[in-house]
Formats: structure tokens, C-alpha cells, sequence
């Protein structure tokens, strides 16, 4: 699997897809971001909508989350609509929106 890392100085405008790959997002997306799994560390962002096998927010993400196993750790801070088959979440974490686990199919 390809492993694709946005540094904590850069900022993307526009969409990111790497359908077979890991994202990790240490800085700030703003457009839809596509992988097969996705990790927003502690100072990164993503404003767009995210589609992913596995999610890992321990930063912010503001849009909408699609993915099949969703974790939120106690530092994230999630202002979206989600969609996930199984979600974990730590105590501090946060999340506004609209949520939906539908279980393991």
C-alpha cells in the first residue's frame, strides 16, 4: 500500500484520491479526500468530504466522513455527517452531526 503524507507546513486546495493507499494528513486539506485509509493527525484538517476504508481523526475534519471503521481519539474535533459500519471513540473527542453505524455487514 502507497503512503502519502501532507507535512504540518503545507496546505492542499483541491481533491486528493489514492484509492489503494494511506493519506496521512498532518496539515490542511481543503477539498474531498479519497484512500483506501485515511489518518488526521493532532494539527491536521480536512474540509471536504472523506471517503475511506479506515478513518483515524486525532485532528479536525469538517464535511462529511463514508468509511467502514471509524476511530476518534480524544484530541478530535469532527463537524460532519458520517456514515461507518463500526466507530471508536475515546472520552474528549468531539463530534457535531448527523451519525449513522450501520454494524459489520
Amino acid at each position: 500500500m502507497q503512503n502519502s503524507i501532507i507535512e504540518e507546513d503545507l496546505t492542499i486546495e483541491g481533491d486528493i484520491k489514492s484509492e489503494q493507499g494511506h493519506v496521512e494528513i498532518k496539515g490542511k486539506v481543503i477539498g474531498d479526500v479519497t484512500a483506501k485509509s485515511v489518518t488526521i493527525h493532532i494539527n491536521g484538517s480536512i474540509d471536504g468530504a472523506l471517503k475511506a476504508a479506515t478513518v483515524n481523526v486525532e485532528g479536525s475534519q469538517t464535511g462529511s466522513i463514508d468509511c467502514t471503521d471509524l476511530t476518534l481519539t480524544a484530541t478530535s474535533n469532527v463537524r460532519a455527517d458520517v456514515i461507518a459500519q463500526t466507530m471508536t471513540a475515546q472520552s474528549g473527542g468531539s463530534l457535531a452531526g448527523k451519525l449513522q453505524v450501520t454494524g459489520k455487514t
